[in-house]
């Protein structure tokens, strides 16, 4: 039988040998957490916390500030220190929640929940809303707008992202080998609201145990399947993702339910399920610390707005002084020059290199291999888009279809001129982008 993929795609070195093996470790912060408002696509967060409030772990200290937007909680117990500009990982000031902590971690008493079979979808819906569920692969979207397409009796399929395919992250496998239960109930959560749809587990067959484990809990699950697909990246990207299992064609123009699909990550699903069955909101998340620079790299349950000066500590410092830091994996995270930021509802991992391979590189003149299409699996060709980027020759740009790359870094992986395509690419998106939201 052919395995389930897309056209296109590499196999960098993944580097998840450094932390696969490892379980979760917890993290209790000891400094002060900062809470962006912003860490979410859409509206800031508005405080509703003034300096000198004393809070407690789980209490709402910021309420979403528009439709697209999403409420901000404690992670810890103590006193609002300062609202305040900080700065976040993007190198942004971002008006921010300092809570000093008290190191007590004294709790609200959460509402009582009702059993998932007697709640509306309604209910489901904004349990969701209220908790602050994001999408947590990087996204940010607020998951309660995703929960709730137009027409939910169009939707065919919920596809829990298990893929995982950016080299060294390794929190979902953790996730998905600790705590599968927590995964499959919230995909259940999920499929309550859609009357027709399907649940897939979609994970890549480089991790057999994690398709063995959830082959178990779903086998008395009509609705849901578990699909091995091929380990190739991008295979976790939303449209590669829902092509490979679905065989349904996406563009930069729809959403994944215009085919009929909703999309979540192993994390967000989880989230879905504390919301919904625990009534707890979004408080922590596994972020991956690792790479060649890092003396013991793993993953670690941390309380959002933790400092990653001390998840770095945790993973026993620097065993070498790394040349590069990435926040993320190495295709689509973004180099970072400071330490001193908080974790945040899209915190994934932190990569800390001993070399720099990017920087060292010499670009050339193209020399017209094809390369670059043969592995781009939006189906565009990116030595042209770049040539057009670097122009500012939006009209070709457009025509050529810009728009449909998914940055996904293919194509500047295996140029052999050592040609930036991806980065240039992204450079003219943004423009266009820019321009549509005026």
């Amino acid at each position: 039988m052919a395995k389930l993929t897309f056209v296109g795609g590499i196999h960098p070195y993944d580097g998840k040998e450094l932390s696969k093996d490892k379980p979760i470790k917890a993290v209790l912060p000891k400094g002060d957490l900062v809470y962006p408002l912003s860490q979410h696509i859409g509206a800031p967060a508005k405080p509703i916390v003034a300096k000198g409030d004393h809070v407690l772990t789980g209490q709402m200290i910021a309420e979403a500030g528009g439709f697209v937007s999403a409420p901000i909680y404690a992670t810890v117990s103590g006193t609002v220190k300062a609202i305040e500009p900080r700065r976040v990982v993007t190198g942004d000031n971002v008006m921010s929640i300092v809570v000093e902590n008290d190191g007590l971690y004294e709790e609200v008493e959460y509402p009582a929940v009702k059993p998932l079979d007697e709640m509306s979808k309604e209910e489901i819906i904004e349990r969701v809303k209220d908790a602050g569920v994001v999408g947590m692969g990087g996204a940010g979207f607020p998951t309660f707008i995703k929960l709730s397409p137009k027409e939910p009796e169009k939707i065919d399929y919920v596809i829990a992202n298990c893929a995982e395919c950016e080299p060294y992250l390794t929190s979902d496998y953790r996730r998905m080998i600790e705590e599968p239960e927590k995964l499959v109930e919230g995909l259940k959560v999920s499929l309550k609201l859609f009357d027709n749809a399907r649940g897939i587990l979609a994970v890549e067959d480089n991790k057999p145990d994690c398709v063995e484990i959830l082959k178990k809990l779903t086998k008395d699950e009509p609705r849901i399947s578990v699909k091995a697909l091929k380990t190739k990246y991008p295979q976790g990207a939303e449209r590669q993702l829902i092509y490979a299992t679905t065989g349904r064609k996406i563009n930069s123009s729809m959403l994944p339910a215009d085919a009929g699909c909703v999309v979540n990550n192993v994390d967000t699903i989880v989230a879905i399920y504390h919301a919904v069955i625990e009534g707890k909101p979004l408080m922590n998340r596994i972020v991956t610390v690792t790479g060649d620079a890092i003396e013991d790299p793993r993953n670690f349950i941390v309380r959002i707005g933790t400092n990653y000066h001390e998840l770095i500590e945790e993973a026993g410092g620097f065993k070498k002084d790394p040349v590069k830091i990435i926040s993320g994996g190495p295709m689509m995270g973004f180099g970072i020059f400071d330490l001193d930021v908080p974790t945040t509802k899209t915190a994934s991992a932190l990569l800390c290199l001993t070399e720099d391979d990017v920087s060292k590189m010499e670009p050339s003149a193209c020399i017209n291999c094809g390369r670059c299409v043969e592995v781009c699996p939006g189906r565009v060709v990116p030595r042209l888009l770049a040539d057009y980027a670097e122009n500012y020759n939006e009209e070709a740009f457009l025509a050529h279809d810009g728009m449909e790359c998914c940055e996904c870094g293919c194509c500047s992986y295996v140029c052999p001129a050592k040609r930036p395509l991806t980065q240039t690419i992204k450079s003219m998106r943004k423009m266009q982008l820019a321009k549509k939201k005026k």
